[in-house]
């Protein structure tokens, strides 16, 4: 039988558990700060690839934090591909660690049944089966009937059909840690426990040493796998570093062995309606679940001690235990053996904090798991290795980037408020467009409360609330907030609305959230930067638009933008609002050390307008008494002038929808609501329609740019990013309904978005 998870993990010979304790290194080349299944699954994949000179620290014992508790369960069920990816790769690994190392790991290929209570599930769970199906991940949509076959447990009253994943594995975690701890070593990892990291010591923005209590180490990489103590950690280096991670109180029972001992290989059970999961465990079951009013923890800061089973609450625990026996009823009569209470580190949006840091070169961070630690340790660690070892993973793990947030994010007040949203969200049904409500207006631009005031709904992009649509006067506020389907949505057809206009007349929509930069330089230092770092020629007369994209080495896209040359050596940089933190850090990790060459982050000092339609140009030409025809004004051209009263107005004949208009950007010292009122009212007769953010996607995804030698889909719709490579191309966007097919001599998209389709066939 395999170990139980409450045993205390084996450990490696380490500082703790000799006389005299093993000295540390005076120097190495990466330190790992974390020894559970994280830290040492970066260990041993770095090893892996031929790194020498790897110390891994703990602070106690190894695997004696999070990992001792974890459920145990390696399931490919997850949201996103990259993270189904990850838990496909660490079942392969766990599954073949204990031939490699010798050390049982607990590893039972078991499966695991996705239950659906409801269509609107079930319709989740087949759009999870053809992501799965894609990838080569074997699964099977069943029905209920089927369920009850494969569980003996399993009440399928109520049930209208399930997912299958016959890969799916169950192992015993502090094994499977102490596993890969094993093979790290054997490769020349040094592991120390009982070895507290104080902070990181650093120079010109680049890792140099480790400060613990027990001395420094110097150090080319540091890799922050802290758990739940990451933010803590980082916050504690010379130069703060953000990790955006709160920890929360997870809950799940183990029971004695039943009359009719369940058997080791009998499947997993999520029953996300019912907010549990189930799995076989010594004879009996564990069960927890992630419940609507989690308890955050440690808000407080860190806890020096290693993590130990914290009280239990079986009130609090009560709505899982009794979702537990609806979903199996014979289990009423079997005795409980424990209620564990274990920690767990949630992240604002569900989706772990991977990669380097931004400003600080050689600081790399891998946690906040969001409770799938287990599952995505070999993959992520894999990944991240690759990621330090060649400069980029083999896979696309954007959506993990831990560049995707900023400091605005890093507030423990607005941790703790986040993550009790997100443990409740791992298990609800997410429909398109669904917004966080909790740590809302971070960000807002000077019009939200007019905007407010006038029924906009809104949405969230990187702390900034942007407008999705208006609400006209007799609409139900409550039915449109509810209206939450994977079909047509209640506010269709008020969107839709704005899309005429913007095609018919003219529409104002605030985009003050922009990511807006300004590199300058004495002589030519910024135009060689942009020209090294863009795919388009930014050698440009003063004043001329190029819209490009910032490649990296090997010709894929890291950066969407689009650079105006204000002056000789002075260029003015547009970008999506959440590349606001990888552009700055692209950006700056590609700038030679020239004093006589800056770069600033100037998104706070300008709001923006856009002006969208046909009779933009009437608009903008009766506010400022100047022609603003093709013939005047070209596209993609840019010319500071007075507009109403406003003067220094940057006015560029470029919409970012395909539409025909301008972007006003409007120095942050301008009226901007007196601007607004002015394009608003005192333009004669020309009708203006306020909209937003939705439309500008809608018409957005509907035009195709056509740029030398190649073909560029401009369509960064949620997480959508097109990557190009020799000799093909590669759509990593599986998010909802998408499919890519490849036939010969033509690529046919089809997108079915809502009820609307995009149909783009390349001859």
């Amino acid at each position: 039988m395999p170990r139980g998870l409450w045993s205390s993990p084996r450990s490696l010979a380490s500082a703790g558990e000799t006389a005299q304790p093993i000295p540390l290194p005076s120097q190495a080349r990466v330190v790992i700060c974390g020894g559970g299944i994280v830290g040492t699954s970066v260990a041993y994949h770095l090893a892996k690839l031929g790194w020498t000179e790897i110390v891994l620290l703990e602070q106690g014992r190894l695997g004696a934090g999070t990992t001792r508790l974890c459920a145990g369960v390696v399931s490919v069920a997850k949201p996103i591909s990259i993270e189904c990816k990850m838990a496909d790769y660490s079942n392969s690994l766990y599954e073949h660690l204990e031939e490699e190392t010798g050390v049982k790991t607990g590893y039972v290929r078991t499966g695991s049944l996705c239950l659906a209570q409801n269509q609107d599930r079930f319709l989740s769970l087949k759009r999870l089966a053809s992501r799965l199906n894609v990838m080569g991940i074997p699964c099977n949509v069943i029905k209920p009937k089927e369920v009850s076959k494969l569980h003996p447990l399993v009440n399928i009253h109520d049930l209208v059909g399930a997912l299958h994943l016959p890969g799916d594995a169950v192992v015993s975690p502090p094994d499977v840690n102490h596993a890969l701890a094993t093979a790290a070593a054997g490769h020349g990892v040094q592991i120390h426990e009982r070895t507290t990291v104080n902070h990181v010591m650093m120079d010109k923005g680049h890792v140099t040493a480790v400060e613990t209590d027990r001395g420094a180490i110097e150090c080319e990489y540091f890799v922050n796998c802290a758990g739940q103590w990451a933010y803590e950690l980082g916050q504690a280096s010379e130069t703060k570093v953000s990790v955006p991670l709160h920890g929360c109180e997870h809950f799940y029972l183990l029971s004695k062995p039943l009359a009719e001992p369940l058997q080791p290989s009998t499947p997993v059970v999520i029953d996300m309606d019912g907010r549990i999961y189930v799995r076989a465990w010594q004879g009996g079951v564990l069960s927890g679940g992630f419940e609507k009013n989690p308890k955050p923890i440690f808000t407080e800061g860190r806890n020096q001690l290693e993590i130990q089973n914290m009280q239990e609450d079986w009130d609090h625990f009560e709505p899982m235990l009794s979702s537990l026996l609806r979903r199996m009823p014979e289990l009423e009569v079997c005795e409980i053996q424990q209620l564990v209470n274990c920690p767990e580190s949630f992240t604002p949006d569900m989706r772990c904090l991977m990669g380097e840091t931004p400003g600080v070169h050689g600081y790399f961070v891998l946690a906040g798991m969001n409770a799938s630690g287990l599952a995505f340790a070999g993959g992520a660690g894999k990944y991240l290795a690759e990621w330090m070892t060649y400069g980029y993973p083999m896979a696309n793990v954007w959506p993990l980037d831990i560049k995707r947030f900023g400091n605005l994010q890093s507030s423990r007040t607005f941790l703790r408020h986040r993550v009790m949203e997100v443990m409740p969200l791992l298990y609800n049904l997410k429909v398109p467009r669904w917004d966080f409500q909790t740590g809302r207006q971070l960000r807002t631009s000077p019009l939200y409360d007019r905007l407010d005031t006038q029924g906009a709904r809104w949405m969230e992009k990187h702390g900034f609330e942007r407008a999705k649509y208006f609400i006209p006067a007799g609409k139900d506020l409550l039915s449109l907030d509810a209206s939450k389907t994977f079909y047509k949505p209640d506010w269709f057809d008020i969107v839709g609305s704005e899309v005429k206009c913007c095609k018919e007349a003219v529409c104002v929509i605030d985009m003050s959230s922009f990511t807006k930069f300004e590199l300058t330089s004495t002589d030519d230092q910024a135009l060689a930067l942009l020209q090294y770092l863009c795919a388009n020629d930014l050698d440009v007369p003063v004043g001329h638009i190029v819209h490009t994209g910032m490649l990296n080495e090997r010709g894929g896209y890291e950066n969407d933008c689009s650079v105006v040359r204000v002056k000789k050596n002075s260029f003015f940089i547009i970008s999506p609002t959440d590349q606001q933190v990888h552009c700055w850090s692209w950006l700056k990790k590609h700038m030679p050390d020239d004093p006589q060459l800056h770069l600033e982050d100037v998104s706070w000092k300008y709001t923006a307008l856009n002006l969208i339609g046909p009779r933009a140009m009437d608009v903008l030409g009766e506010l400022s008494y100047v022609s603003m025809t093709p013939e005047h004004f070209p596209s993609l051209f840019c010319k500071e002038m007075s507009v109403g009263y406003a003067n220094g107005i940057r006015v560029m004949s470029m919409t970012h929808t395909g539409e025909p208009g301008f972007m006003l950007y409007i120095p942050i010292e301008v009226r901007y609501t007196i601007l607004y009122y002015t394009i608003l009212y005192t333009t004669g007769n020309i009708p203006i329609q306020e909209s937003q953010t939705t439309i500008h996607y809608w018409l957005y995804t509907s035009r195709l740019l056509y740029t030398t030698g190649y073909i560029l889909l401009d369509y960064w719709l949620y997480t959508t990013r097109l990557l190009y490579t020799t000799g093909y191309i590669l759509l990593d966007y599986w998010l909802y309904t998408t499919r890519l097919l490849y036939t010969t001599g033509y690529i046919l998209l089809v997108y079915w978005l809502y009820t609307t389709s995009l149909l783009v066939i390349y001859y």
